[in-house]
């Protein structure tokens, strides 16, 4: 489909962080837009808001009036986290209705544009973000699809008067592949999604596939030590190509230099913590400086840059308790994470409260997942939230649980959580998680707050 003769698109799981972004952009073109989701958010109440139209019923019956039929005019664009079962999604089918991925409409965007696109199984949604911000508060502008709401903007949307695109390239069922870059990032190649790839030799295939549709004259950086052979390294050393040095924490600030070749810019101050997030704005300054943005403006975007919600969020700060929220969900996300708090609080006592996502993912990964979170002080361990996913026989969280050596740690409900918080205040406190983890931060908020 031509992306001028739409005029009319419907989203199955339109509160989905990647799927709420198209649906933003179509409705900044003059579309109808219309949605389905099974549950009712946040985010989904902002759509609502901007003026997108949705339901939270499986249900031919919740259909606009005029989708009865497909049209030239129509778009249906879906998510791989749709259940198969689901009547909606097997009426457009059924009917032969124009049904499009995600990542399929992602492609169609970007065609024709100057596209910058970050993939990486952990990273891609702050170093797009930072990208994206860098791009804007220069003046040099983008459109960007992000997948998570950028703290300065209050959404995963951006909208630009040029041609530049900044998209994050999902490795998820191969998304990514849809994609022809004139810039790519790739910040992370550790083993995720078995359940759709097989092994990690599955998903380094779908890296190299991925960085071999470059446009020609197009620019790769990837993390040093991935296994990728072409494009520009960086990381926090000095053998990449692009280096962060000199890093240190100042104010509660990490600060460090960034280095390539014989330039420099020296004593760039961030509000993200940890040296994964050093490593993710290194790779960020590099794509910026590549389009010609001056380096005091970079550095005057990095200082202000406040983050993306649930990407290690300060929630609360006070002269004896600090809470801080975080997306992470695997092993190494996690390590980074935690590593991360203990720069920041060195030598006080952290406790976690995790929620393992999806049951394959803790299968895959229960040794690494037992030995990061054996390193914390105290471990609250949450249910697992299935997600996509139906129960597997065995895998729960008693299973993890049995795994991790930490003697100060057990499985607890959301409702446990809140009181064990509320009568214990813990100085230093940390949720990390994919799933729905996210409703207990305000409450937790509160508790903290009067602590």
């Amino acid at each position: 489909m031509e992306l001028d003769l739409i005029k009319r698109v419907y989203f199955m799981g339109a509160g989905g962080i990647g799927m709420s972004a198209l649906a933003r952009y179509f409705k900044n073109r003059g579309c109808t837009v219309y949605g389905y989701d099974k549950t009712r958010t946040t985010l989904t109440i902002a759509l609502e808001n901007e003026g997108i139209l949705l339901n939270y019923n499986d249900d031919l019956s919740a259909l606009p009036e005029g989708m009865e039929e497909p049209a030239e005019d129509l778009l249906v664009v879906y998510t791989p986290a749709i259940p198969k079962t689901s009547v909606l999604l097997n009426f457009f089918k059924d009917r032969g209705f124009d049904l499009q991925k995600r990542s399929q409409v992602l492609g169609l965007i970007s065609k024709g544009q100057f596209c910058i696109a970050v993939a990486g199984t952990h990273g891609k949604t702050t170093t797009s973000s930072v990208i994206a911000h860098i791009l804007t508060d220069s003046g040099f502008g983008c459109t960007a699809f992000l997948g998570g709401i950028a703290t300065n903007y209050q959404t995963n949307f951006l909208l630009g008067d040029n041609h530049v695109v900044v998209v994050e390239a999902d490795e998820y069922d191969r998304s990514f592949l849809t994609l022809h870059p004139d810039i790519a990032v790739i910040t992370s190649m550790d083993a995720d999604h078995l359940d759709i790839y097989g092994d990690a030799a599955q998903l380094h295939e779908s890296f190299y596939l991925f960085a071999g549709q470059l446009k020609e004259k197009g620019q790769l950086y990837y993390r040093e030590g991935l296994p990728l052979s072409s494009g520009e390294t960086y990381a926090a050393s000095d053998t990449a190509d692009i280096c962060a040095k000199n890093i240190h924490v100042q104010n509660g600030r990490f600060v460090f230099d960034y280095q390539q070749g014989e330039f420099k810019i020296e004593r760039i101050e961030i509000q993200l913590p940890g040296r994964h997030n050093v490593e993710n704005i290194t790779a960020s300054i590099a794509v910026a400086l590549k389009l010609g943005i001056s380096a005091a403006l970079i550095k005057h975007a990095l200082g202000n840059f406040k983050g993306v919600k649930r990407r290690f969020e300060t929630i609360v700060r006070t002269d004896s308790h600090v809470y801080i929220d975080d997306y992470a969900h695997h092993p190494e996300e996690l390590r980074a994470c935690f590593h991360a708090v203990r720069e920041l609080y060195p030598g006080q006592k952290l406790t976690v409260i995790f929620q393992p996502h999806l049951f394959t993912r803790t299968r895959d990964f229960a040794a690494g997942f037992a030995e990061v979170l054996s390193s914390v002080d105290e471990l609250l361990l949450l249910d697992i939230y299935p997600a996509r996913e139906l129960p597997l026989e065995g895998i729960n969280s008693a299973y993890l649980l049995a795994k991790i050596t930490l003697e100060n740690s057990a499985v607890y409900t959301m409702a446990e959580v809140l009181n064990y918080v509320e009568n214990e205040k813990p100085g230093l406190l940390l949720t990390v998680g994919a799933g729905n983890i996210d409703t207990l931060i305000q409450p937790l908020k509160k508790i903290m707050e009067n602590a």
